[in-house]
């Protein structure tokens, strides 16, 4: 029996500082430090941080006044930082600055008073942040457009100026399809001037996509509710390779490969690589002689952290409390 790995995979530069902003609080400020919503999606990171003493809630009203509160790398809306604001709570952002790109973006096209169509899945947090953005800036209109049907039907009377953004984690083949159709019924809809599916998804996307061409059956490490995972599971799929996403080596079941000599493994964004280690012991507990290949590069993309997170702002910080 054969593995591939595809390159990239797991982490990407977003969550790798959202993650090291909540270690780094942990370590600086101490125990409880409040994160609101999951930092990341994937819950052994959570599980994790949890065990340092970080503490999740989904309402900045959970978190008691004067406390730490950590925005999740999905974004939020600008009244959640007025409500923490309001509470005196010391707010850390870990908002992916891809993400906060975006967001930047709908402010624009709000303070122009344009008429935007926000292309992502209508409950998902990074979404639900943009809309907020958008929002705190204009009484005009935004639109979530989910699929092809949203797009075809969507009723806008055509000289009104518009634009479009799209959710970071979106399939990269869907996405172009959808804006397609906006073009076509509104030559005058204007696009971000980069793309807003962020590189990793793309990158991730690519490679699941030549991964599924060398392989028999390809594994997923992602969650279920991990937007980027799903997405890549999407993508193999449909190029007709049998595909399973798995949180973890748990999952794993023996029966997905009998006939089969190459399984392709990959992980999501938000994936610790030693998950990506633990399906591979798990398979040469399986299969001895499994040799291991992989194939394309990883990436080397890091954001800087929040200022207030360097080593002399902490320490300053913890004098004032003492006092």
């Amino acid at each position: 029996m054969k593995l591939i790995l595809a390159n990239p995979r797991g982490f990407c530069a977003g969550v790798e500082r959202a993650i090291e902003i909540a270690e780094r609080a942990l370590d600086l400020f101490g125990a409880p430090v409040y994160l609101r919503h999951e930092i990341v999606h994937n819950q052994h990171v959570v599980d994790g941080l949890r065990a340092r003493g970080a503490v999740f809630v989904e309402d900045v009203a959970d978190v008691p006044n004067g406390s730490t509160v950590i925005f999740s790398a999905h974004g939020v809306a600008p009244t959640v930082w007025r409500e923490a604001a309001d509470r005196n709570l010391s707010i850390i952002d870990a908002t992916c600055p891809l993400v906060a790109k975006v967001h930047l973006e709908v402010v624009q096209c709000a303070r122009e008073g344009r008429t935007v169509f926000l292309i992502g899945h209508r409950n998902h947090v990074e979404v639900v942040g943009t809309l907020g953005h958008y929002h705190s800036h204009s009484r005009g209109t935004i639109h979530v457009i989910e699929n092809e049907h949203d797009a075809a039907t969507i009723d806008v009377p055509p000289d009104t100026p518009m634009s479009y953004v799209t959710q970071t984690t979106l399939s990269v083949d869907d996405t172009a399809r959808i804006v397609a159709i906006l073009r076509q019924r509104f030559p005058q809809l204007r696009g971000p001037h980069k793309d807003d599916i962020c590189y990793a998804t793309q990158n991730r996307q690519r490679a699941t996509r030549e991964l599924a061409e060398r392989c028999d059956v390809l594994i997923v490490v992602g969650a279920r509710h991990s937007s980027n995972s799903v997405r890549m599971e999407e993508v193999a799929s449909a190029m007709g390779t049998a595909t399973h996403l798995i949180p973890d080596a748990a999952q794993l079941q023996p029966e997905w490969f009998a006939g089969h000599d190459v399984i392709g493994v990959t992980s999501g964004a938000s994936v610790p690589e030693r998950l990506v280690d633990d399906v591979i012991e798990r398979l040469r507990q399986w299969w001895p002689g499994l040799t291991v290949d992989s194939f394309g590069l990883a990436e080397d993309l890091h954001f800087r952290l929040p200022r207030e997170l360097e080593p002399a702002a902490g320490r300053a910080r913890q004098v004032m409390v003492r006092m």
